[in-house]
């Protein structure tokens, strides 16, 4: 976290900061920041760091992702493209327009995303690498000619960037030319939101896009006739899923949010796998 902390050790104000940032997601990653900053308090005490260890909140598995509808998804998009800054050149708000469709458009992690080089992102052939995959898998992604658009509208503007100012072979690039953190998108992310008149409750993130591509995937293969079962192994190598347990979760949310498309969907997939692992919620 950028405090400018200037106490050694961890103090119960730095705790409290670092589990607030993960209140409004899923109670098991809630847990697991906690128990993770409680180590390395604990091993700070052990050499000799007076540190607050906290008590830890309680384990629950109640996180359900936030499925933006076509509106919404309209009004955040066109809150992207309107949306100016009066000053400044950190800013990400550059990148935005295109870096939020894209997420939506492939269902790529906003890490993924903001750590494609110019390298990886191939505009005439229409596909993208993704190295810095969090389950270290390297990937091709393809995108559509809708998205190559968008993103070579992007590239031409990107590239009228001073060289001297370039700073990183990012495809995405604040308009100083340094690279985009994520704390930055969702910082603006935030603020897009307001903008769109769409309510920032919880899951209501940058990543909702994610599970939001998964959904509506899902949803126009099952329209389009597609069996489930070949449906499930191209959205799970498409996503970088490592199992195939981690995409059938989006099969329960197809079935309840489009019931007519999937009538017979408990008795062909949806316990096909054990429910053990929850959504990603970053």
């Amino acid at each position: 976290m950028d405090r400018g902390e200037m106490h050694v050790g961890i103090t119960a104000d730095l705790s409290q900061a670092w589990l607030k940032a993960s209140a409004d997601l899923s109670g098991s990653y809630h847990y697991h920041r906690a128990v993770l900053i409680n180590q390395l308090a604990a091993f700070l005490n052990e050499q000799g760091i007076p540190s607050y260890i906290a008590r830890l909140p309680v384990c629950k598995d109640d996180f359900a992702p936030h499925i933006y509808t076509q509106a919404e998804l309209k009004k955040l998009f066109d809150a992207a493209d309107s949306y100016r800054i009066d000053k400044g050149t950190r800013q990400c708000m550059f990148a935005m327009p295109a870096l939020l469709r894209l997420m939506y458009a492939t269902g790529l992690r906003g890490g993924e995303a903001l750590a494609l080089t110019v390298k990886d992102v191939n505009l005439e052939d229409q596909y993208l690498i993704v190295r810095d995959s969090k389950n270290g898998q390297e990937r091709a992604v393809p995108f559509s000619d809708s998205m190559a658009v968008v993103l070579k509208q992007y590239a031409f503007y990107r590239d009228k960037l001073p060289a001297s100012l370039i700073k990183d072979d990012r495809f995405f690039l604040a308009p100083d030319g340094r690279k985009i953190r994520r704390a930055m998108i969702s910082k603006w992310f935030g603020r897009l939101l307001s903008v769109a008149g769409i309510s920032a409750g919880r899951g209501v993130t940058p990543h909702a896009l994610r599970h939001s591509f998964s959904v509506h995937s899902l949803a126009m293969m099952a329209e389009r006739g597609t069996d489930i079962y070949c449906s499930l192994p191209i959205l799970a190598t498409y996503l970088g899923h490592k199992a195939i347990e981690s995409t059938n979760h989006y099969v329960r949310l197809v079935s309840s949010m489009y019931p007519d498309l999937l009538k017979d969907v408990d008795k062909i997939c949806i316990n096909v796998f054990p429910n053990s692992t929850g959504y990603e919620t970053h």
